[in-house]
């Protein structure tokens, strides 16, 4: 009876678990992989589907009704009304459904749905007056957040009253068992104005014809935009099976700006615009699906069965609540011949990982869709193709002679800069990281902008902030960490800054930021409430003595107590102020393309003291080198620069001793300086080493910093992560003359070159393996004698016979040969044997896996969080907006950074 109620209890405690599941926060990809028995109990008695958030949030709850779908490609509505007639903003979507039983969601508003019924066939219609899509789902996406300060507008005057769930039920074997499903989505509401209004612009193919057996098929669709401006963030790629690759681009003035690329294969989320573009009257938006009619027996149209196919770009943008329209759409293509100029990206199909595929497709082990294994194979062809253009013309040949040559230049020294890939730092979720420093206790401090981003959108044509009605960042800016295991120490910052940008820690731990937005530069204390010093005056760009345009980074002399403030993005001098902020003097002017001149910059990005030589280093970012100059007088002194710097230079740090590190920008298109790390010899100028990290890639480093013992990060901006470094030491080849180990350092400076060209965590494990040889063959070579070896390996197998036969003596001894006894020995031994097999050569648990890399969500709907995405550099964008600021006035504001 006892055992019983445990089980009541349990399952009790198991139901109150599932129903409150849904009201739990938004959670990474893997938790919105939900069986929809488990949807059908959450909602089971859910007749008021409100739940209240506080005095002006709530919750509502869009379900199916225990629905049971009688075929495949059957389309469901129901409807839910706003359960109050004032203005409303929706500002949160979470789904809860799942690929096994739902093709897609739609979620429309509107004032008068087409049925009054619980639910209907959506061959009904959806609403009988005109509605607007609010949110779209499909393949196990997880949710869609919207940037702060921006919602849909419901209820009210000019909003929907109602709210209309469509779903698409695609195959219908998941239901055999009769069982009901209840999928939808949960709204996060707020009754508080929103100053920018959120809308959809679908873009849709309605005529595509696909041949069968054709390779490439393409449908366009462009349109001139008539409207109020808009700002895109965020984008949703929609086709069925045969859809490869589906691009959306702004066109203005002939110029094609990206707004998203993405395979409709993997999770059809909304994805962040990861350069933010803004769109104007008379721009044009155009966008381009690639088909692929292979396997296909009969031709293919545009229809809503899964047989048929779609070409769907849906746009999520924001406009000023006074201008704002929630829907729009384009259905034509006004102008194919624009189409010849399309960037050759848009019909490159988007590789997909193997492993990526999977979780798409709900982990299934048998695929029901017979393209999935030809897809992968087509992905890997592709993969290989564009690896072949890419090294033809011997390029492959000459990279690993230059990789060969760099690795004999590090070989001369003793030490290695590398990633500490067991870092947990690099998880850390961050807005875009502008600033780095050490702290006196040698802790990481992180300066970064939450959920703020500097886009062309950011400043006016005088460097005037443009974005003050979102009020200053609200999330603490500056973080401290333990350098070792990344563990949050302190936090401070919160609602003082527009747009952060340098960062810099005097000798007695006070912070030293700029702000680009405000035009300031502060003082801090560690507490970082209030500042103790503010230079520049607020939101007042200028170029006199008392004004900043665009600060970019501020250091204080150690001894005299000196600032230094290097200005900036639209000023290009370095200013000097006395320890209380009185202005000394200031150096430097404005350089022209091709004709950079000592003392001259073109954006001074970043500084480093040099106080063992009384000298300042400044980062001449876009003139792609490094300048120095006396502290006293501001006198140039020498300067730094290499082929390998590329054109940019981002960031620069000393470390006393004698070592400089840098980090430079992203290659021009054309161009082959990879973006990484050096390690330059402070005195001579050269370059001792240079790194890359191993996990993810440097996308814009912004920032770097380094201690005394070789321990470097670097902050990437558009990444929004930190990356950790370490010194190794080496082994000393040089000394070693034999021709095996000759061999064995040329196949290690193989390996290195290989490391830098696939930048993959699997060639630290062949160094480790290369290193071990040479070391094998030197002591083989000390003349050690066979007998010595021989009774080497023959004493650990005496000792190992003697522990046996004590064991045994001592067995019979304790049980006095019981057979009972001696059984009940072997099968404990025999089960602790079992475990020991099932730790050390069990199969991987691939849910636990994928479950413990919480990363692997930003591939999936977690990358919809805009905070901090300021613009995160797409891969196949040549420019390096951050905007980093890369042109100087008056022609386009500068990039961000």
């Amino acid at each position: 009876m006892a055992g019983l109620v445990n089980n009541l209890l349990i399952l009790l405690l198991l139901f109150q678990n599932i129903c409150l599941g849904f009201r739990s926060p938004l959670s990474i990809f893997k938790r919105y992989k939900d069986t929809t028995r488990s949807l059908s109990s959450e909602c089971l008695g859910s007749e008021q589907p409100v739940i209240s958030l506080g005095l002006s949030d709530f919750a509502l709850d869009i379900r199916m009704p225990g629905v049971t779908p009688k075929q495949s490609d059957t389309y469901l509505c129901m409807s839910v009304r706003l359960p109050m007639d004032d203005e409303a903003y929706v500002v949160d979507f979470k789904p809860h459904a799942s690929m096994d039983t739902v093709h897609h969601m739609l979620l429309f508003g509107c004032n008068e749905p087409s049925s009054t019924e619980n639910y209907w066939d959506c061959d009904e219609g959806t609403c009988r007056d005109k509605s607007n899509i609010l949110y779209a789902w499909a393949r196990n996406a997880p949710p869609t957040r919207l940037p702060k300060g921006v919602g849909f507008r419901v209820g009210g005057e000019t909003g929907g009253r109602y709210f209309v769930l469509q779903v698409h039920y695609g195959d219908i074997s998941a239901f055999r068992d009769k069982h009901k499903d209840c999928s939808g989505v949960t709204l996060h509401l707020t009754h508080q104005k929103q100053p920018l209004i959120a809308g959809m612009y679908l873009m849709m193919s309605v005529n595509t014809v696909i041949p069968p057996g054709e390779k490439v098929v393409d449908a366009d669709i462009a349109c001139h935009y008539k409207r109020f401006p808009m700002h895109l963030f965020a984008y949703r790629v929609h086709t069925h099976r045969l859809g490869k690759v589906v691009s959306g681009y702004r066109v203005r003035n002939g110029q094609w700006t990206l707004i998203g690329r993405q395979s409709p294969q993997l999770p059809q989320a909304f994805y962040p615009v990861e350069h933010p573009v803004d769109v104007s009257y008379d721009d044009i938006l155009a966008a381009r699906c690639v088909f692929s009619g292979e396997g296909r027996t009969t031709e293919t149209h545009i229809g809503g069965t899964a047989n048929d196919e779609m070409c769907n770009f849906y746009i999520m943008y924001y406009m000023e609540a006074k201008h704002a329209v929630s829907y729009m759409t384009c259905t034509q293509n006004a102008n194919p011949e624009m189409f010849r100029n399309i960037p050759q990206e848009a019909n490159i199909p988007v590789p997909i990982k193997s492993d990526m595929l999977k979780m798409t497709h709900g982990h299934h082990e048998e695929t029901k869709d017979s393209d999935t294994s030809s897809l992968l194979q087509q992905a890997k062809k592709e993969e290989e193709e564009i690896l072949d253009q890419e090294t033809k013309d011997g390029d492959r040949s000459s990279l690993l002679q230059q990789a060969k040559k760099e690795e004999k230049e590090i070989l001369d020294q003793d030490f290695h800069i590398e990633e500490a890939v067991e870092w947990p730092g690099l998880d850390l979720k961050l807005g875009q990281v502008s600033g780095l420093a050490l702290d006196p206790e040698n802790n990481l401090v992180i300066f970064h902008r939450g959920d703020h981003v500097w886009d062309e959108n950011s400043f006016d044509s005088k460097f005037v902030y443009q974005q003050r009605g979102l009020g200053p960042i609200e999330q603490n800016t500056i973080l401290v960490l333990n350098p070792s295991n990344a563990k949050l120490l302190h936090s401070t910052g919160k609602s003082l800054f527009y747009l952060p940008h340098g960062l810099s820690i005097d000798k007695n731990g006070n912070y030293w930021v700029t702000d680009v937005a405000l035009h300031q530069v502060f003082k801090l204390g560690t507490e970082g409430k209030e500042p103790l010093l503010t230079l520049g005056v607020a939101l007042q760009p200028g170029s006199d003595k008392n004004h900043f345009c665009q600060p970019t980074d501020v250091v204080v002399d150690p001894i005299t107590g000196s600032i230094y403030v290097s200005d900036g993005y639209c000023n290009s001098r370095i200013i000097q102020f006395s320890p209380d902020g009185l202005y000394v003097m200031q150096w430097g002017e404005e350089s022209f393309l091709g004709r950079s001149r000592p003392g001259q910059f073109h954006i001074p990005h970043s500084l480093a003291l040099i106080p063992d030589f009384s000298q300042l280093c400044v980062a001449d970012r876009e003139n792609g080198r490094i300048q120095c100059f006396r502290l006293e007088t501001g006198e140039f002194t020498r300067e730094i620069k290499h082929k390998s710097f590329g054109r940019e230079l981002f960031a620069v740090s000393y470390v006393p001793g004698g070592l400089l590190f840098a980090v430079n920008g992203m290659p021009y298109p054309g161009e082959a300086e990879p973006v990484q790390g050096f390690v330059m010899n402070f005195s001579t100028g050269e370059i001792i080493d240079f790194f890359i990290p191993l996990r993810k890639s440097f996308e814009m480093p912004h920032d770097i910093v380094a201690s005394e013992d070789r321990t470097v990060f670097v902050g990437d901006v558009h990444a929004r992560a930190v990356w950790k470094f370490a010194s190794t030491e080496k082994v000393e080849h040089r000394s070693v003359k034999k021709a095996g180990i000759e061999v064995q350092e040329i196949k290690e400076s193989e390996a290195v070159a290989e490391a830098r060209l696939k930048n993959k965590p699997e060639s630290t494990h062949s160094l480790k393996d290369a290193d071990k040889q040479p070391l094998v063959q030197q002591a083989s070579s000390t003349g050690v004698s066979f007998v010595l070896i021989t009774t080497l390996l023959i004493i650990p197998v005496v000792v190992l016979l003697a522990i046996l036969i004590f064991i045994r003596w001592r067995k019979t001894t304790v049980y006095g040969g019981n057979s009972d006894e001696e059984h009940k020995l072997d099968s404990s031994s025999g089960r602790i044997l079992g475990r020991l097999r099932g730790k050390g050569g069990g199969g991987i648990n691939l849910g636990n896996f994928f479950a413990s890399h919480k990363g692997y969500s930003r591939k999936g709907f977690d990358r919809l969080s805009t905070e901090g995405s300021d613009q995160e550099k797409d891969e196949d964008d040549g420019t390096d907006s951050e905007e980093e600021c890369s042109a100087s006035p008056p022609p386009p504001a500068p990039s961000s950074s």
